[in-house]
């Protein structure tokens, strides 16, 4: 059997009693980095023993791993801080667990993403799009989707990396507002809500800790003229006229051939 275990993503005093037990009575904890979840197992007095799954040897280490489980060993699988296999290593072994009939158990607890939505109060639909995507152009692409989603787009950040996405919103859509989550559970968990610019003056040079990240979507509605989308694309997100005709047929859901007419180049 295999348990899914969350663990707290910041206050180690999140961690549950089912948790802890499932833990002790295991035969062996995947962990994704043994150093960090050492401390949260000597805080409970859990001595079962560990093995390190993580982003770099998950592939490698799930043949092992499922011959363990098909030998009825029982296993848990935990990651640094909240739920294993959302944006965390882990979702390969535990869908080769569901395909070959291994059982799966999730023991629930602590998610940034569910927690940043607390904070945040909405009764919207909401997407998650996990960590965005370091390549501009793909971050530009991910930034049409959010801003023109007829919802809640929840991502999460790093803090090298926020500057860089803020930069993109302020160009993009300077008058849109963002929540963010940062520390979570932490001692200097902090939430805040803002436009990029704001935002931006707001952290200047001091971004520590993790962030969850929540855009209100259709905060910029878009325009159903195809000639002046096409334009609207290019100038917002300065991505090419080609670039800005696929993204347009997409939001327009009309074949690409239709637009081509309306390519505008900047």
């Amino acid at each position: 059997m295999l348990y899914v275990v969350a663990t707290p993503i910041g206050n180690l005093k999140d961690m549950s009693y089912r948790a802890v037990e499932v833990l002790k009575k295991v035969d062996l904890i995947l962990a994704e980095d043994t150093r960090t979840s050492r401390v949260l197992l000597k805080t409970y007095g859990i001595e079962t023993p560990m093995k390190s799954f993580h982003l770099f040897n998950e592939r490698k280490r799930e043949e092992e791993m499922l011959e363990e489980l098909r030998g009825e060993k029982r296993l848990a699988l935990i990651s640094d801080a909240g739920t294993p296999g959302i944006s965390d290593p882990g979702a390969g072994l535990i869908r080769r667990c569901r395909e070959e009939g291994i059982r799966v158990e999730v023991v629930p607890g602590p998610c940034a993403v569910i927690a940043a939505l607390s904070l945040f109060g909405s009764e919207e639909q909401f997407q998650f799009i996990g960590f965005l995507a370091k390549k501009e152009g793909e971050l530009k692409k991910q930034l049409i989707d959010i801003l023109h989603y007829p919802g809640l787009s929840i991502v999460y950040e790093s803090p090298h990396h926020l500057m860089k996405t803020l930069e993109l919103m302020k160009r993009a859509a300077p008058e849109a507002k963002i929540f963010i989550a940062r520390e979570l559970t932490k001692r200097y968990e902090e939430t805040v809500e803002g436009t990029a610019e704001e935002l931006i003056t707001h952290f200047g040079d001091k971004i520590l800790g993790e962030f969850v990240l929540i855009f209100s979507g259709r905060e910029v509605p878009f325009e159903t003229d195809p000639q002046k989308l096409v334009q609207e694309l290019q100038e917002r997100f300065g991505i090419s006229g080609k670039e800005a005709l696929v993204v347009a047929a997409k939001l327009l859901g009309r074949p690409k051939r239709e637009l081509y007419p309306f390519r505008f180049k900047i």
